[in-house]
């Protein structure tokens, strides 16, 4: 679904003349749909002509999740009681994780972490000016190939170090209370505007695309969001 923000403008020769793409991505790191949207959103980027700029906007699925997580199984029934129901979504979502080139391997996931400090990781990469959407994507690939509990501040120092960030930093960073007390208030700001699931993407402050569309969704928004709504001026070759 593709929501136009309120008053926002749809001006063709206003958008023409800054033609330049913004996403912010509403997400969380432990659930296999963003994970899903992300891989969507790399194949829609790859046919932008322009500059562009992602933003991770904080969002927890959990957020009173213990510190130390919780065993999967446990959070299986917690949230969906009889594990064995659960079954066929978690195998629907390995077919589709093939289609975008993702494993899931949730069969390696022993613990469910609370997501606060792999959010703060994903914060302190964008204020280094890191690529994001690598360190992004090597917390979701840790968590869901390679059953990783990115919770855990050492892991958090590996993934980080491994994209570029230096451990010293990342550490601190894990440290923060402000960046904390920072990051749970956007959370709240955006709970706040009606978000109640995920993932999300607000394109150019004014569209608002809801789910882990597909990826020529994402690039009829991208379009309407740079050049309007009556634009005739393509973002993508493949969107005419």
């Amino acid at each position: 679904m593709i929501h136009q923000q309120p008053g926002s403008s749809s001006n063709h020769s206003d958008s023409v003349a800054t033609a330049t793409l913004r996403v912010d991505i509403i997400a969380d790191l432990i659930c296999p749909w963003c994970y899903l949207g992300k891989r969507r959103l790399d194949v829609a980027l790859d046919s932008v002509h322009g500059p562009s700029t992602l933003q991770w906007i904080p969002y927890q699925l959990n957020p009173s999740m213990p510190l130390e997580g919780m065993g999967f199984d446990e959070y299986l029934i917690s949230k969906f009681g009889d594990p064995a129901k659960v079954q066929p979504g978690l195998d629907g979502l390995m077919a589709q994780g093939v289609e975008q080139g993702i494993r899931f391997r949730f069969d390696l996931i022993k613990r469910v972490p609370n997501t606060l400090a792999a959010h703060r990781l994903l914060s302190h990469a964008q204020t280094e000016g890191a690529s994001v959407a690598s360190v992004a994507e090597g917390l979701l690939s840790g968590f869901f190939e390679d059953g990783l509990d990115i919770g855990r501040h050492d892991v958090l120092l590996d993934i980080g170090s491994n994209h570029g960030l230096q451990r010293s930093d990342i550490a601190r960073c894990l440290q923060d209370e402000a960046l904390r007390l920072h990051l749970q208030e956007q959370e709240a700001e955006v709970r706040r505007g009606g978000v109640s699931g995920v993932p999300n993407f607000l394109i150019n402050g004014r569209l608002f695309v809801i789910g882990a569309q597909p990826a020529p969704v994402l690039v009829e928004a991208f379009d309407r969001a740079m050049f309007g709504d009556d634009s005739e001026q393509p973002v993508s070759g493949s969107l005419h």
